[in-house]
């Protein structure tokens, strides 16, 4: 059986805001939702994965939180548990995907949600820390700009935070699925 957890609203940081704002540019994608929607997209994600855990027969514990504009649904299982079938980076964006797609359904708006399985999160924000890290290596070298591979936005995200925190400057380029980030020496 899975547990469920809320956690109360952490105050919006205005840079991180101003970045999910500067993505969603020309999409209705970027329109904050009050925090009694964002509950409510929280609660129907967490119910899907509830009921998608319980399928597949895996333990987890869910968490909803709201930050950022955004709910966040982190489910964790203890050390050893079937839930790391789960973690790999690819079927976390996929699982994500249908939440969000199932929010929609239910609540007939976008969805931003965030979906955090067994850390899979923090495990991919040290990946991209990794290749910022290389990145830098080659402008250090004399490349006059260092080019990421195309991700999503909230992953663009994530290296614009690790590239201002390493002193460097970053923007995003290109469209759709092509759209990646590009770092330059501050």
């Amino acid at each position: 059986m899975t547990d469920v957890q809320t956690s109360s609203p952490e105050p919006v940081d205005a840079a991180e805001n101003d970045v999910l704002v500067e993505e969603s540019e020309g999409s209705t994608e970027g329109t904050e939702l009050a925090p009694a929607d964002l509950d409510r997209e929280g609660d129907v994600a967490a119910d899907y994965i509830e009921e998608l855990l319980d399928i597949a027969d895996i333990d987890g514990d869910i968490d909803i939180d709201t930050r950022n504009g955004r709910a966040y649904i982190s489910v964790n299982a203890e050390e050893g548990s079937n839930l790391s079938l789960l973690a790999k980076p690819d079927t976390v964006a996929a699982l994500q995907e249908l939440t969000r797609l199932a929010v929609q359904n239910q609540t007939g708006g976008f969805s931003r949600l965030i979906l955090d399985i067994a850390g899979s999160r923090d495990a991919r924000q040290a990946e991209l820390g990794l290749l910022v890290d290389r990145a830098i290596a080659r402008l250090d070298e004399g490349a006059a700009e260092a080019a990421l591979p195309p991700m999503s936005s909230y992953e663009r995200k994530l290296v614009h935070d690790i590239v201002s925190e390493r002193g460097y400057v970053s923007t995003s380029r290109g469209e759709g699925r092509d759209r990646h980030t590009v770092i330059t020496a501050a």
